[in-house]
């Protein structure tokens, strides 16, 4: 697709990428010793434990992995290191933002585990082994609201106004099939670009400065920018709210039920309900444990 050019994606895609980017790539290489990625096949428990390393791949973001002053922190990120830690593991950690890049390397053996927010899909499920559900999410549509007549008219109510729209959207969003069926459903056409440049929250920044009209977006990362962003309207829900969870090759039945194992455990010790109550301002919600696996 044709990428937005203006001086407000230049800015946007060097400090806000760029700076956070290699902000945490540089705390990562300072503060440990990242070992190459290896090649070869998705490896099991015993494999992972004889080697001692933990290989995990996780996004950007205030939920995953962020840096703040000299340590860095994110709930997935603190999640995947208690379990290290607990297992007697070292964490190799890799920042990577698109979910296919994740799943090639967790195909060819570069990552043992994906430690991010992955929606609980048919598709999703056919690819990969999931953990129990770690929280719940759902995705919005993003515009600005309406301050003229012409910003009336374009303004979405609904979901069924978004016929003849153009929505941009994250590269392999899991919103994707939901907007196909949503334009199946009323017999018209949404147009979508999937951005590959972006992420969830640059696209944020680019609707409120008026250089795309329309995107979809995860609401943990809509509740964690909207305080700034005061020109947003994000009322309008694209599809329902979904479950997510880590996700594992299938080769690694092992990997995962040590996984689920500790996190059956960890859920709902005092640690695991500190640790939501610390992201709890960024977090969508936190699952019901019980009722998560009545779900799988």
């Amino acid at each position: 697709m044709k990428q937005p050019s203006s001086p407000l994606v230049r800015r946007v895609g060097r400090i806000v990428i760029l700076v956070l980017m290699g902000t945490i790539i540089a705390w990562i290489l300072a503060k440990k010793e990242m070992s190459p990625l290896i090649i070869g096949a998705p490896r099991d428990y015993p494999e992972i434990a004889t080697e001692g390393v933990l290989h995990v791949v996780t996004d950007y973001g205030p939920l995953s992995l962020q840096a703040e002053g000299d340590s860095i922190n994110g709930f997935h990120y603190e999640l995947v290191n208690d379990f290290a830690h607990d297992h007697g593991l070292k964490l190799d950690i890799h920042p990577q933002m698109e979910f296919g890049d994740q799943l090639d390397g967790l195909a060819r053996g570069h990552y043992d585990l994906i430690a991010a927010g992955i929606p609980l899909t048919t598709e999703v499920r056919d690819s990969l082994l999931l953990s129990l559900p770690l929280l719940t999410n759902r995705q919005l549509l993003v515009q600005r609201k309406p301050l003229t007549a012409e910003d009336s008219a374009r303004f979405v109510k609904s979901q069924i106004d978004l016929a003849q729209k153009r929505i941009h959207l994250v590269k392999n969003s899991p919103a994707l099939m939901r907007i196909h069926h949503m334009a199946s459903e009323m017999a018209d056409t949404i147009y979508v670009e999937e951005v590959d440049r972006y992420g969830a929250e640059q696209l944020l920044f680019l609707v409120a400065h008026g250089d795309l009209d329309y995107a979809v977006c995860d609401e943990k990362t809509v509740r964690a920018a909207i305080d700034s962003l005061p020109q947003l309207d994000v009322h309008v829900a694209i599809g329902f709210t979904q479950l997510y969870a880590w996700g594992v090759s299938k080769e690694s039945h092992a990997l995962m039920d040590s996984i689920n194992t500790w996190l059956a455990h960890y859920l709902s010790s005092d640690r695991g309900r500190a640790l939501y109550r610390k992201y709890r301002q960024s977090l969508p919600a936190a699952v019901n444990l019980k009722s998560s696996r009545q779900r799988r």
